[in-house]
Parts: C-alpha cells; structure tokens; sequence
C-alpha cells in the first residue's frame, strides 16, 4: 500500500484528514465526519509502520523513537502538503494526516469577513485567530497572509510546527521556520526573530506561558503578530492567554494583552448545504471598551460588548451562524448544533419571521 494513493483518493473524495488505525480500514473524515474506505483491507501495525516510513524522514523518525509521537509536514508529488502526526496507542502505530488545498486559498474564498483583510495592513498589534482542532484556523492565517503577499511590501517571518502551507514571494518575501528543523522552539525563534527585520510575525500557536509572554513582548516592539489559540470563544481566548501566567502576574499580563491586541476571530466549521463546510466566525475587536474589559480582568462581559458593538463590525458566533442560514449556506439544524445560546437564536429567528427550534 502507497501513502501517495492513499492520499489521493482521500484527495477526490473531498476528505479532510486521512486516520490509519490498527483493526481498521484508512478512514477519510468528510464534511467533519469520519467514514471508513469499505474498499480497502483493515489495517495492521506492520502496514502502518509502513505507511510511516513512507512520509517521514529519518529525523523525524528518530523523534517518534524518542519522544514516542511527532508531528510533521509531507509533500505530495502533484504539489499537495500534508499535516502528519504519528503516535502510539495500545502498543501500535497510529497516523493522522490533514490534507491542506494545493492552492492556497483567498479570504474570499473561504468567506471571512472582510475585517481578516483590512486588519492585515495595520503596522503592528496582535491578531489571534482561536477555535476546536479543525475548525479551519491554518487555513484562515493562509489566506490572510496570502492577501497580505499580493496588497503588500513586507518581510513575513513565520514560525509553525509544522510548516504548513508554502507561501511563494510575491510582493512579500516569507522566511518560513519549522519547529525541530529550523529552530528548537517558539520561544528560541522568537529571542532573536527582531535581528531578522520582520514586519511581520506568525507563531503557530501560544501553547504556554513562555510563549505567550514571548508574543506579547514582540507585539509590544512595534511588529504585526498573528497566533492561533483553542479556546471556543473570543472571550474565553482572552482568559486563558491571562490564565497562563500565575496569579501575581495576571494583573501585568491583562495590561500588556490591552495594550497589544488587534482583534480575536473565533470560528467553527459548519457543514455548508450541498456538502463541503464553511467557516462561522466571531469577530471580537480590541476597541476601548474591549481593553478596558480585558484589562479590568473582566473577559466575562466581552460577549455583550461584541452584541453591542455590530454597528463597527463586531459579531457574535451565534450572530454569524443565523447570518449563514439566512443567506441559505446552511441548514438549521447545524445553527442549534454550534450555537452558545440556543434560546437567544430561537428569540432572534422568531424576530425575523422564521421558525425557532422545534
């Protein structure tokens, strides 16, 4: 069995991610559910281990000896890329790979709001852009970045793990870091990123406090920093950037968060009528009331800002996704199935002249 077949018929069917478990058929995740390729045999360690030889170089499988997983990109030969990550479960291999467009993809393209453009040509600040694994947020920072190389003069230094997608210099010129390959950690990249003359800075995610704190300070030198976080909101992002640092720090962290932040875009994929997916997103904009919040410590009542504040572009989750099922892109059912309250959704369709929930 070749990783490249099985990738390209993940490929045209329209799957997302490609899973290789013991016991069972490859899976493809499609429109964000998991289906096994009936087709083909079940899998055993030794198949997997093959497949793994496959895509991984000897580095990176070094790593996997040591540290028992490892994450990595592989390119396809027709010019794809894939997010692999190895591990072990239950004495065996296990093998997920995301498999990322061959054309990097354009804000229009994937429907974000027209704030992911006009905020990519501010000078300096922090963006965040936060939700559950797979909800698209590599992707939305490619295509940002994207339309920042064809409006745009800047040096763009990036630090991932792993690269994802491969920008080619157009009007910016990219200097794309890998964790392992390229540098030790987000942190060693970020000490001497400022000697390097960037305008602009993208680390993959703020995944602790000596990260986070690293961001900021970058942020607060005068660059254009973008990052990614998990949290499920744009005010629970807030938090847990606070929430990272211990308690007698807070009260800094919140000041010097103010001070930096740009704007949170929070979004979830949402399955789009006549299949594929589409992005549902939050819009939190760091305005004087929102750092006043933010540096009171009370991220809490962020979500009636934004609910107030749509008159300068702000947007609630549940805002965008009745906007989306207005605008016939999605069903009803996935509006109920992501919102974060379900009775304000049913008030606001029953507003408009359309059915509440059942």
């Amino acid at each position: 069995m070749q990783i490249d077949e099985l990738l390209n018929l993940a490929s045209e069917s329209r799957a997302s991610d490609l899973h290789l478990i013991v016991g069972v058929p490859p899976m493809f995740r499609i429109d964000g559910e998991l289906q096994p390729v009936a087709s083909l045999p079940v899998l055993k360690n030794e198949d997997i281990e093959g497949l793994f030889n496959q895509v991984a170089t000897q580095h990176q499988r070094d790593i996997f000896k040591r540290e028992l997983e490892v994450d990595f990109a592989y390119s396809l030969p027709d010019g794809g890329r894939g997010r692999c990550n190895a591990c072990w479960q239950q004495g065996s291999v296990s093998l997920a790979i995301r498999l990322l467009p061959k054309r990097i993809p354009t804000v229009d393209d994937l429907g974000l709001p027209d704030a992911c453009k006009d905020l990519m040509t501010r000078p300096r600040g922090l963006i965040m852009i936060t939700g559950p694994t797979g909800s698209g947020k590599s992707t939305s920072i490619a295509a940002m970045l994207n339309h920042l190389n064809h409006t745009q003069k800047r040096y763009i230094v990036t630090i991932e793990d792993p690269v994802e997608y491969i920008h080619p210099n157009v009007k910016c010129a990219f200097s794309q870091r890998e964790l392992e390959q390229d540098t030790h950690s987000f942190v060693s990249a970020l000490k001497y990123v400022l000697r390097q003359d960037p305008d602009v800075i993208l680390v993959g995610e703020m995944r602790d406090i000596e990260t986070a704190s690293a961001v900021l300070t970058v942020a607060e030198t005068g660059h254009l920093v973008l990052s990614t976080g998990h949290a499920p909101s744009a005010a629970q992002s807030v938090e847990r950037i606070v929430d990272m640092f211990p308690p007698h720090e807070r009260v800094m962290a919140q000041a010097r968060l103010a001070s930096t932040l740009i704007a949170v875009f929070s979004q979830v994929l949402v399955p789009r009528i006549g299949g594929g997916r589409v992005a549902a997103v939050e819009i939190m904009l760091a305005n004087p009331a929102v750092k006043n919040l933010i540096r009171e410590g009370k991220p809490f009542l962020i979500p009636n800002t934004i609910r107030t504040s749509s008159n300068i572009g702000m947007k609630t989750l549940d805002d965008a996704l009745v906007d989306l099922f207005r605008r016939g892109i999605i069903a009803k059912e996935y509006v109920f199935a992501f919102c974060q309250d379900a009775d304000d959704i049913n008030k606001t369709l029953r507003a408009a002249g359309m059915t509440g929930q059942n």
